[in-house]
C-alpha cells in the first residue's frame, strides 16, 4: 500500500545550481517547514559576533576583500549544525550536515555541494590557519538572509526541526483482524533526538473498513515540535475464512472401484495456499465406511475443515492385485510379494555386441585422498563411467582430463553425456546421471568437438563433471560418450578445489583400488537384446546384471595391468526390442536391494520412480502397458550407478477390465 508523505529535504543539486545564488533562502528549503528563527549580527573587521543574543568570539574578524565580505568558516558553520574537518588528500575544508556536504579549497572560487562544483560569489582563502569563506555564498548555499544597516550585517535562517515520518504495515489491512504495525522514521536534520511523541487516530486494529489518516507529531531535545506527518490508511473488509468443501461421484463404491474426487473448496480471495487431505484414497479394498477429510488455508492463515462419508460395499470389482496392476501410473511403483517375481518364467535372450569401449573409474569408490582415479590411453570410441563419493575433510573437484599423445592435432568429440550430483545420496546422483545419460542417447545428441594440439591437455566436461565442488560424503556419478580421431591419454583427476587440474597434473599419484568395486578397461560394452517369439502371454521375465542370463565384461585395470570382471554390468548400454502381446504390463523388479535409475521406454524416459525409488524386492515400477493389439516395445537402459543388480522385466498379461 502506498501513501502520500512528507519527505526529509533532500537538495538536487543540478536543478539547483543556476538559480540558488539569486533566490531568498526560503526557496532552497521550501519543504521543511520552520521551527524558530536564528539571528547572527556581525560587524566589519570585527571578531565579535552575536548568535541569537549572545555574543561569541569568532577564531578571525570579518574582512571586506575586493567588495565581498568574508567570514571564518571554523566559526559560522556549527552555528548551522555543520561538522567542520580537513580532507588531506584534496586538502580541502570540509563541512557537513546529515544531508549536506560543502568542500571550500584555498583560492578556488568553485565549492563542492555533494560533489557537484557550484561557481562562488569569489575564491576562498586561508588567513592564519583558517579557511575564509565569502558571506554571499554561505548564505546561498544554507538558506540564511543577508541584512545590510549601517556597518553591521545581519544572517537570519530558519531552523527546520524534527520530521515525524512513519510507515504503516502490513500492505493489507483487515478491519478487526490485522495487527497494524508502525515503523518510525522520524529524522531531524541536525541529528537531534526526538524525545516526545504525539499521535492522533493510531490503533493497532482498525474496527470497521473504511479510510483512516493517522497523524504524528514529535518534540525534539530542544523543545521545537514538527509540523504533524500524515498517514492515509485503506481498511479493507474483514477476510473470511476459506471453505473447505468436495464432492465425489459416488457415495457407495465396490472394493477396488476407483473414487474420485471434485475440490470444490472455495475463498472470497481466491487465495487458497494449503490443501490437505486425510482418508482420500484413490480406491478402498475393505469394507464398511470411509471418512474422507480436507482442510484448506488461506493466505492469511484463516482454516477450515470438512469432512465426508462414503461407504464401501462387500462386492469386489477388483482385487488389491488387479487394480494397481491396471491403474498405477507409468514411472510410479505398486507393492508385489518379495518372491512374487521368482515365479515369473525365466526367458534367455540372444545378446548381440556392439564395439564400445568402456572406461569405468569405480574403484576406490570412496575418496580418500587427491590423486589419479583413473589413467587410460584410448583411439575411437569410448564410453566413459565415473562414480564416487568422497571421504575427504575438504571440498575437492573432479576433472575429465584429455592429453594428445599423437603427433598430429586430435579432434576429441563429447557426444551423450549425463551427470548426477554433487549429492548427498548416492541413488539420487546416480539416477538423475541416468535419466540425462539416456535422455541424450535417445534425442542423439552430438557434443562439441574439441582441437588438442600435440602432447597437450585440455578439462573436458567442465561445465558438468567440474561445475560445483564435491563435498565431504557427497556422490557424484557420470556417463560420457567420447569420440577421438587420435590417440588420447583420458585421466579422471581429483584436486582441492581451487587447484589448478592441468598445472597439477603430473605430480598427482594414482589412487590405489580397494579391492571391492570395480576399475579398468571393458570391451563390447553396448548390447542389443532379443527374444525369439512374444513376450507377455504369460508371466515371464527377463534378468539382467546377474552373470548368468547376462554374461559380465572382462576386462583389464590399465593401471595395474589386474584382469578385472564387470560386475552387475554397470556402464554397459542395452538396447531391447521386443515383440510384446496384447494387454501386456511391463514393468521392473530389484532382485538385489534398491533400485534407481531410468528407462527409455519407445523414446519417452521413465524415471524409476517418479519422485522415490524401487527399496526393495517388493516393489516394482511399471514402465509399459500395451493395448489391444500386439506391440513392438523398444527398451533402452544401463545399470544405475549406486544401485544394487539384479534386476528383472516382468511381462504379465493385465487382468481384465471390469465396469
Amino acid at each position: 500500500m502506498k501513501h502520500a508523505k512528507h519527505k526529509p529535504f533532500v537538495i538536487a543539486i543540478l536543478p539547483i545550481i543556476a538559480f540558488m545564488l539569486f533566490l531568498p533562502a526560503a526557496s532552497v528549503r521550501a519543504e521543511l517547514p520552520p521551527a524558530g528563527v536564528h539571528v547572527l549580527e556581525l560587524a566589519r573587521d570585527s571578531d565579535i559576533m552575536r548568535f541569537d543574543g549572545k555574543e561569541i568570539r569568532s577564531v578571525q574578524p570579518v574582512v571586506y576583500v575586493e567588495g565581498r565580505v568574508y567570514v571564518p568558516l571554523k566559526s559560522i558553520a556549527p552555528m548551522f549544525g555543520f561538522k567542520i574537518g580537513y580532507d588531506a588528500n584534496t586538502r580541502e575544508t570540509v563541512v557537513k550536515s546529515e544531508s549536506l556536504e560543502f568542500r571550500f579549497r584555498d583560492g578556488s572560487p568553485v565549492v563542492k555541494v555533494n560533489g557537484t562544483d557550484v561557481q562562488a560569489a569569489g575564491p576562498s582563502f586561508i588567513r592564519n590557519g583558517y579557511m575564509m569563506v565569502p558571506l554571499r555564498t554561505w548564505a546561498n548555499l544554507t538558506g540564511a538572509r543577508i541584512g545590510m544597516s549601517g556597518g553591521g550585517i545581519t544572517l537570519q535562517w530558519g531552523v527546520t526541526g524534527p520530521i515525524a515520518a512513519f510507515e504503516i504495515g502490513p500492505e493489507e489491512i483487515h478491519a478487526g483482524q490485522t495487527q497494524v504495525v508502525y515503523t518510525d522514521r522520524a529524522s531531524h536534520p541536525m541529528g537531534l533526538e526526538i524525545v516526545q511523541e504525539i499521535w492522533e487516530g493510531r490503533r493497532d486494529i482498525f474496527p470497521e473498513p473504511g479510510t483512516y489518516t493517522v497523524t504524528r507529531r514529535v518534540m525534539d531535545a530542544e523543545g521545537r515540535w514538527s509540523e504533524p506527518y500524515s498517514v492515509t490508511v485503506k481498511v479493507l473488509p474483514p477476510n473470511l475464512p476459506p471453505v473447505a468443501d468436495f464432492t465425489t461421484d459416488k457415495q457407495a463404491y465396490r472394493i477396488g472401484e476407483p473414487v474420485h474426487y471434485t475440490d470444490l473448496s472455495r475463498d472470497d480471495e481466491n487465495a487458497i495456499v494449503r490443501r490437505t487431505w486425510t482418508g482420500n484414497e484413490q480406491v478402498f479394498f475393505e469394507p464398511g465406511e470411509k471418512r474422507i477429510e480436507l482442510e484448506v488455508e488461506d493466505r492469511h492463515g484463516l482454516t477450515h475443515r470438512v469432512s465426508k462419508t462414503i461407504t464401501i460395499l462387500d462386492e469386489v470389482l477388483y482385487t488389491r492385485e488387479e487394480y494397481y496392476r491396471l491403474f498405477t501410473g507409468i514411472g510410479e511403483k505398486y507393492a508385489i510379494s518379495p518372491g512374487e517375481a521368482l515365479t515369473f518364467e525365466p526367458v534367455e535372450y540372444q545378446i548381440e555386441k556392439g564395439d564400445m569401449r568402456l572406461l569405468k573409474s569405480n574403484s576406490p569408490e570412496f575418496l580418500k585422498s587427491v590423486g589419479v582415479a583413473y589413467d587410460t590411453v584410448q583411439n575411437g570410441r569410448v564410453r566413459l563411467l565415473i562414480y564416487n563419493q568422497s571421504s575427504m575433510p575438504h571440498n575437492v573437484k573432479m576433472y575429465l582430463i584429455a592429453t594428445n599423445v599423437d603427433s598430429a592435432a586430435a579432434e576429441v568429440a563429447v557426444g551423450a553425456h549425463g551427470v548426477g550430483g554433487p549429492a548427498t545420496y548416492s541413488a539420487t546422483a546416480g539416477k538423475m546421471s541416468t535419466v540425462r545419460y539416456l535422455d541424450a542417447v535417445s534425442r542423439g545428441v552430438s557434443g562439441e568437438t574439441v582441437r588438442i594440439p600435440p602432447k597437450e591437455s585440455v578439462v573436458l566436461l567442465a561445465d558438468k563433471l567440474s561445475a560445483a565442488p564435491l563435498k565431504p560424503n557427497q556422490v557424484i556419478s557420470a556417463y560420457a560418450e567420447i569420440q577421438s580421431n587420435r590417440t588420447i591419454r583420458y585421466r579422471i583427476v581429483v584436486v582441492p578445489e581451487g587447484v589448478d587440474p592441468l598445472k597439477s597434473l603430473e605430480t598427482l599419484p594414482v589412487l590405489d583400488r580397494d579391492g571391492v568395486h570395480v576399475r579398468g578397461t571393458f570391451d563390447y560394452a553396448d548390447r542389443t537384446i532379443t527374444v525369439a517369439g512374444q513376450l507377455g502371454r504369460t508371466k515371464q521375465r527377463l534378468v539382467f546384471g546377474d552373470g548368468k542370463y547376462d554374461p559380465y565384461l572382462y576386462g583389464i585395470d590399465d593401471n595395474t595391468g589386474l584382469n578385472e570382471l564387470n560386475l552387475g554390468n554397470y556402464g554397459v548400454l542395452y538396447r531391447l526390442k521386443l515383440n510384446v502381446a496384447p494387454r501386456t504390463l511391463i514393468s521392473l523388479n530389484p532382485r538385489g536391494g534398491h533400485y534407481s535409475g531410468a528407462f527409455a521406454v519407445n523414446g519417452r524416459i521413465v524415471e524409476v520412480t517418479k519422485g522415490s525409488i524401487l527399496k526393495h524386492q517388493g516393489e516394482a515400477v511399471v514402465l509399459h502397458r500395451t493395448g489391444h493389439y500386439a506391440e513392438t516395445v523398444e527398451l533402452l537402459f544401463t545399470p544405475a550407478n549406486g544401485s544394487n543388480l539384479p534386476i528383472a522385466l516382468l511381462f504379465e498379461p493385465l487382468p481384465e477390465e471390469r465396469s
